[in-house]
This record gives structure tokens, C-alpha cells and sequence, in this order.
């Protein structure tokens, strides 16, 4: 992926972690993979540039939270490279929105009038996809494709390079991925996915962003600010 890496120019502090990783014939495989799909004239979510948008508007050392998503959005404009997050002026997906009562119910926050999730990240939140990349309308299409592996590096380098990170597992897939982390040095919080399958089956109520600052005030970290800038007045697009 050296093509990758520069066109994207990766953020230092990752690329300096992750960048030999790339280079791993595993990757190789999976940017072939890309580029064929693209060739086909599939639509390749997100674009090239925001692929590694989680990486690049947190950087390691800056890290104090970590969500594990699984997947982007397949829909045409939602998915710019933060898990759950969604570009301005696209409708709030229904998981987001349950995200959004459970921190209302939470902390009193009154939910955003949009869903891009960028003033999470920017604190200090990774908003990290298990798989990076899917196809328009095709949920999980590059699911066992290579992601999964460099994902898993990125959890597991965290896991050991730092101390007193929360990570917010929800739902059973992100709790697997969530095996390797050592509870002795982190904060681990598990519940349903936020997902209207599952969120009445305990992700409302579980309190996991009280929880999140007050493990962070702890250890001498500031608390994040769930609530979110309001967004100019416009017409949402509606979920493709």
C-alpha cells in the first residue's frame, strides 16, 4: 500500500506504528482488491482520502477513548471514515440516534441537530470501523478482504502502548474484536449494539458516557464533550 499511504499521508504518530504493516503482503492483497473493484465500477465507500479519517483526526498519543464500529455506511454520502458518523446534511442513521437518547438520558444532553461526529474525534475519541471500506449498497462487502487484521493491530497496539483508555464494546462483534485488551490497564465497557434490533436490550441505560468521564477524571484526563455543535439549518438527505 505504499501508493496509499502516500496519497493519503497517513498521520505521523500512526504511520510511524502501522506504516510496515501496510507493506504486508495480506494488504497488498486487499489494495489489489480495491483498486480491481474500482475498476469494475464499483462505488467504494468511503473516498480514498477518508478511508483513514479515524487515524488521521486522532492521533495516537491523543487517544483517551476508543469506539470499535464495524463496518461504514453503504448509503451514497453517509460514510466519511468515523464509525456511526455520518457527513452534515445526511439523516442520522437509527443506531446514531440511539446513541444520541442514551447520552440525553445519560447527561442531560440534548441531541444534535446532525450526525457527524468529528468534535468526538477531535477530543480524543477513535471512532475506529473494523473494516474500512464497503461497497454502495452492500453491506459487509469487504468483510474478509484484510481490514480486520490491520484493525485488530491498531486495538492491539493501543492495548500496549497505553494505560487508562476507555473502550466503549457494543454489541457482540466489537466485543469479540475487544478480546485481546487487558481490563488491569483500561476501562472496558460492553453492551447491546445501538442498533433498533438491539439498543432496548440494554444500550439504553447502560450509562457508558458518565462512566467514560468519570474513569477519564480519575486518571487526570479531561472528560469529553458528547454534546455536538449545532450544524447551519438545511434539509437533511435522506438515508440511500
Amino acid at each position: 500500500m505504499n501508493e496509499t499511504v502516500e496519497r493519503i499521508k497517513l498521520e505521523p504518530s500512526w504511520k510511524t506504528r502501522i506504516g510496515e504493516y501496510l507493506q504486508r503482503d495480506d494488504m497488498q492483497q486487499l489494495s489489489a482488491f480495491l483498486r480491481e473493484r474500482k475498476a469494475q465500477g464499483a462505488r467504494v465507500f468511503p473516498p480514498g482520502p477518508q478511508i483513514f479519517a479515524a487515524l488521521e483526526a486522532t492521533p495516537f498519543d491523543d487517544v483517551n477513548v476508543v469506539i470499535l464500529g464495524q463496518d461504514p455506511y453503504h448509503g451514497v454520502g453517509q460514510a466519511h471514515g468515523l464509525c456511526f458518523s455520518v457527513q452534515p446534511g445526511i439523516a442520522v442513521p437509527p443506531s446514531l440516534d440511539n446513541i444520541y437518547k442514551e447520552i440525553q438520558r445519560d447527561l442531560g444532553i440534548a441531541r444534535p441537530n446532525h450526525g457527524c461526529l468529528t468534535h468526538w474525534a477531535e477530543q480524543g475519541v477513535l471512532l475506529l470501523n473494523a473494516v474500512l471500506t464497503v461497497e454502495e449498497g452492500r453491506a459487509g462487502a469487504h468483510q474478509g478482504k484484510g481490514w480486520e487484521g490491520f484493525t485488530d493491530h491498531i486495538v492491539d497496539l493501543l492495548n500496549r502502548e497505553r494505560e487508562h483508555l476507555v473502550f466503549l464494546l457494543w454489541g457482540s462483534y466489537a466485543q469479540a474484536k475487544g478480546k485481546v485488551i487487558d481490563p488491569r490497564r483500561h476501562l472496558v465497557l460492553k453492551a447491546p449494539h445501538p442498533s433498533p434490533l438491539s439498543a432496548h436490550r440494554g444500550f439504553i441505560g447502560c450509562g457508558h458516557f458518565s462512566a467514560t468521564n468519570r474513569y477519564l477524571a480519575q486518571h487526570g484526563r479531561p472528560p469529553i464533550d458528547w454534546s455536538l455543535p449545532a450544524q447551519a439549518a438545511g434539509r437533511a438527505q435522506p438515508l440511500v
